[in-house]
């Protein structure tokens, strides 16, 4: 009985030895599957994180280029407001010098007091009404219509000046339409030009110098709208005409302002390259 003991204890041993090991064997292969699945799921990470970053670096490259376009309008659009501005000064200085002038005169166009625009606006009614030979004026407007011809035009004038050529136009347009006979006409459609102009309306711009051209061609603001006339004609990649334009402004008006700057314009085009 002992020996049959000892016998089936020596064959056991080896069998559990045998399952111990396919047991530790198969542990193995899992930990090495596991590891295998780890790998491949960092390499995966690794090609999306690698994707985001050429897209990144994609991104960064059209914001860069927007980032230049909108410097680019910016600037355009400062070298715009610069000469509104510049031309608005003139309007200014010529208001202080026509108030110094005339003092309270009676004819002058009515203004609020403490309003800072008021008197360039009156100073270019006033301009306007001084006459030229063979100018033909329009009738005079009846003091309450002036009145509130003169408010509307201020109205208008202060949102140009603000910088908001949206309101500007709107009340200028709206002058034109309601106070079609006040001797601030031609200013009204200058500047109305000149809103169209600052929101890069060139169509509109030139369209309405040229009226003034046509319906006002007298007018102390005509050389300034042919000036515009051209440059608008230029933004509008008419080289020709808006060269033709300028120059007609240095020989219909030497020695104005606005022949210097048409000469400037067309110096600078002239040293521009050919395309």
């Amino acid at each position: 009985m002992a020996g049959a003991i000892a016998s089936a204890m020596l064959f056991a041993v080896p069998a559990l030895a045998q399952d111990s090991r396919l047991s530790l064997a198969d542990r193995v292969a899992r930990l090495e599957q596991q590891a295998q699945n780890q790998d491949q799921g960092g390499v995966g990470m690794v090609n999306q994180m690698q994707a985001l970053q050429a897209q990144m670096r994609q991104m960064q490259g059209q914001i860069e280029e927007l980032q230049h376009q909108l410097q680019e309008l910016k600037d355009s659009n400062k070298a715009q407001y610069t000469d509104l501005d510049s031309r608005i000064g003139r309007l200014e200085s010529g208001a202080g010098n026509h108030a110094a002038a005339t003092g309270s005169d009676a004819n002058a166009a009515p203004a609020s007091a403490g309003s800072t625009h008021a008197a360039p606006a009156a100073a270019a009614a006033a301009a306007d009404t001084k006459g030229k030979p063979g100018d033909t004026k329009a009738p005079a407007a009846a003091p309450g219509d002036q009145t509130g011809a003169q408010a509307a035009y201020d109205t208008a004038f202060k949102s140009l000046r603000n910088g908001d050529f949206v309101a500007a136009s709107r009340g200028f347009r709206g002058f034109i339409q309601q106070y079609p006979d006040s001797p601030l006409m031609p200013n009204a459609f200058y500047w109305l030009g000149e809103s169209y102009y600052g929101t890069m309306n060139y169509p509109l711009a030139a369209e309405t110098f040229q009226r003034l051209l046509s319906q006002y061609a007298q007018s102390d603001k005509a050389p300034d709208a042919m000036l515009k006339l051209g440059y608008s004609q230029l933004e509008l990649k008419q080289a020709e005409q808006g060269k033709a334009t300028l120059k007609s402004v240095t020989t219909r008006y030497p020695g104005s302002k606005a022949a210097s700057l048409a000469q400037e314009r067309l110096r600078r085009l002239q040293q521009q390259p050919a395309n």
